[in-house]
């Protein structure tokens, strides 16, 4: 039997390290994140049944998750309901104000300056950061207290600098970026399908 390449080997190993750590961190999110998740989905419904809507930030793989997220609930999430659209924007996707707000205001400033134009009271922002320690996601938070809104961190490491400014932090248990934000998105999907369930199922 001939032998596998040793880069072959190495590939393999890799994935199957990869899936494993993957699988871990989700096993710790349940351990460990089960109750802000709960916390999270609490405030979720309480804020669409009161007719508010949710608002999303991120950079980077964050900002896909943000727009990810915003469209679960505007179209849906699970098939088998029939449900109307729910109210979510993410504030990530809209390249002339992303590009303004950065050359007239600082790229720190512009989800917060979107929170402020778009965010009412009783709205709920959700900030995506895997260190917790963007200052654009951080800026928002902050707005959004100044609005009366309520606040949720998806973190990860120690939860950073956002851990203060959340109202909720739901903090993936992994120093490790890729699997921070596969946790965000699991997280993200839990939420917005027992939002789904609970309130149309």
């Amino acid at each position: 039997m001939a032998h596998l390449p040793l880069t072959l080997v190495y590939r393999q190993s890799f994935i199957q390290d990869s899936l494993k750590a993957s699988a871990e961190t989700k096993l710790k999110i349940a351990e460990q994140c089960n109750a802000d998740i709960s916390k999270a989905i609490d405030i979720v419904v309480g804020a669409f049944n009161s007719k508010k809507k949710i608002l999303l930030c991120g950079n980077g793989g964050s900002a896909a998750d943000a727009q990810h997220l915003a469209t679960e609930c505007v179209i849906r999430l699970s098939p088998g309901i029939k449900r109307p659209g729910l109210p979510a924007i993410a504030l990530t996707t809209d390249s002339s104000a992303l590009t303004a707000g950065s050359n007239d205001l600082g790229y720190d400033a512009v989800f917060a300056r979107a929170v402020e134009a778009l965010g009412n009271e009783g709205d709920v922002l959700i900030g995506i950061s895997t260190s917790g320690n963007s200052a654009s996601v951080n800026n928002a938070f902050i707005k959004a207290r100044e609005k009366k809104m309520s606040t949720i961190g998806f973190l990860g490491k120690d939860g950073g600098a956002s851990k203060a400014l959340v109202d909720l932090a739901i903090i993936v248990p992994s120093s490790d970026t890729q699997r921070i934000q596969e946790g965000h998105i699991t997280i993200g999907h839990i939420i917005f399908q027992e939002v789904e369930q609970e309130m149309f199922g």
